[in-house]
């Protein structure tokens, strides 16, 4: 017997995200355009990270803007590209070890239309944005949407933290941040559309860890493997082992609150002008875009059969479905008749 699990829908489940990646890819499978696409990253400092934890929704929801407004003014700055931009930013709060690290990678197409719509502006080859200006605009921004939100009293301050409550206390904080560099890099092109739709897999719908990087449990201990970006070669990977109650503190500070995207798109791939955008992008590109594939009628020759059951994956026999088992919410629940105690 061959079983197959509904999906519980959540989205920190290492189960059911695989099925969810793959509906989204598809989706987005027609957006993409001929041209090169660059994978850029930016990272809250760790000192910062702190103050986010405390307050995940407001400071996730102002890292997305100012990651979103970094790119879309650099863009549109004729010094460096002078054009719009579109990208598909995905956020991540864990490092390997599963230690909290927030960060931001956002997928962009290697240029964006002029000013006037009138042209597609091509970035430079093997160079999309310089990232030195791109970190300075980030951590400016970013400072400044803190400062907005302590100024609202939109932060929350607990346990060793707590002295940034008082506003003094904090401006001198943020002076501390504005002087160090922010992490932000940003890779070579990918080879083509279908690296871009593989690599956007491992970052859409991934969660803090995968059953698979899990070796060992003994009812105490939890062992899992871990990568150090530090090292090179077979000496990244080493395995960790941490108390069950820790591997379970690690996990759950990942899990984002209710309701908040983790998966944006701004600029041409905003979801008010997506399809406008894609469009009018494509008949720019038109000499880019690759030839349609013949369709021909197929002879009954060529005719396929329709599929049948799967074998047995043990002896190879014809499996026979027996039941369909319906999910308990979907499942028509009779009223139930009310007592009269009176």
């Amino acid at each position: 017997m061959d079983v197959a699990y509904n999906s519980c829908r959540k989205r920190h489940c290492p189960r059911c995200q695989a099925a969810a990646s793959y509906d989204w890819l598809e989706a987005r499978r027609r957006d993409l355009l001929p041209v090169a696409y660059y994978h850029v990253a930016f990272t809250l400092p760790a000192p910062l990270a702190r103050v986010a934890f405390q307050k995940k929704r407001v400071v996730y929801d102002a890292l997305f803007k100012a990651v979103s407004e970094t790119l879309m003014t650099i863009g549109a700055d004729p010094r460096h590209l002078g054009a719009k931009l579109g990208a598909t930013l995905v956020l991540h709060t864990w490092g390997s070890a599963m230690t909290h690290h927030p960060h931001i990678h956002a997928v962009v197409p290697g240029g964006g239309l002029s000013p006037d719509g009138k042209r597609w502006v091509d970035c430079r080859r093997d160079f999309f944005l310089p990232v030195r200006v791109l970190s300075r605009l980030f951590r400016r921004l970013m400072c400044e949407r803190l400062a907005d939100l302590h100024a609202a009293g939109k932060l929350s301050f607990h346990g060793d933290l707590a002295q940034l409550a008082d506003p003094e206390a904090f401006t001198s904080f943020l002076k501390s941040q504005r002087r160090r560099d922010w992490v932000v890099y940003a890779k070579r092109p990918f080879a083509g559309p279908d690296q871009v739709l593989s690599y956007l897999a491992r970052y859409t719908h991934r969660i803090t860890i995968s059953n698979s990087r899990i070796t060992a449990y003994d009812g105490t201990r939890v062992t899992f493997r871990v990568k150090d970006y530090r090292r090179e070669g077979q000496a990244r990977f080493a395995s960790m082992t941490l108390a069950a109650s820790e591997f379970a503190r690690r996990f759950l500070q990942h899990v984002l609150p209710n309701g908040l995207h983790r998966i944006r798109h701004v600029g041409l791939l905003a979801n008010t002008q997506r399809r406008a955008a894609i469009a009018k992008a494509r008949s720019l590109l038109a000499d880019r875009m690759p030839p349609p594939d013949p369709i021909s009628e197929p002879t009954p020759a060529t005719q396929m059969p329709a599929p049948g059951p799967a074998p047995c994956p043990c002896c190879g026999g014809r499996m026979v479905l027996i039941e369909l088992v319906t999910p308990a919410s979907q499942l028509k629940r009779q009223p139930q008749e009310r007592m009269d105690s009176s």
